[in-house]
């Protein structure tokens, strides 16, 4: 099992709080950390944009990325949803332990 840290930008806290419930209950990450506003500087469709976002971030196993990519896709407000994951290079036993359990896979 390897452990993941996902990050996913949203436009405000009630999208980041129904995507981490929707995540949760399906069983596909083990817990979300909704973090206070922040301010984003990017260009879409050829303009400089800045917009209040929330972050989003999780905690899952790498095999369970691609029914995580298809639940944000489904459910996220952006056309491109700005989902990364970070593979684990270290997690302690029993965290790593605990996202198996919370999320249906064997241990770490």
């Amino acid at each position: 099992m390897t452990p993941v840290r996902i990050l996913l930008n949203c436009p405000d806290r009630e999208t980041a709080r129904a995507l981490a419930a929707s995540l949760l209950d399906a069983g596909l990450v083990a817990c979300a950390n909704i973090y206070p506003e922040i301010e984003s500087h990017y260009v879409w469709q050829g303009a400089r944009q800045v917009e209040s976002e929330v972050p989003l971030a999780l905690k899952s196993r790498a095999d369970l990325l691609p029914e995580i990519e298809r639940m944000v896709r489904e459910l996220h407000p952006y056309d491109v949803p700005p989902l990364v994951a970070q593979h684990l290079d270290f997690a302690h036993r029993p965290f790593a332990d605990w996202i198996a359990e919370m999320t249906g896979g064997a241990g770490a």
